[in-house]
């Protein structure tokens, strides 16, 4: 499940350079792309920590 979201991250990451290669450049989608690995990260974090859920444990 690590690796999976390592391989997400780097994805993520990568597309949004790719999209946006110049720092001045003014494209929300690379901002965009960001905070939704970031919401992805925490919801998937809340889920793991809570004791009711038993998948993926």
């Amino acid at each position: 499940m690590a690796i999976t979201y390592v391989v997400g991250e780097i994805a993520a990451f990568s597309v949004a350079f790719a999209i946006s290669p110049n720092p001045k450049d003014d494209s929300p989608v690379p901002g965009f792309l960001r905070v939704l690995l970031i919401i992805t990260a925490a919801t998937h974090t809340a889920l793991l920590d809570n004791e009711e859920i038993t998948v993926g444990k």
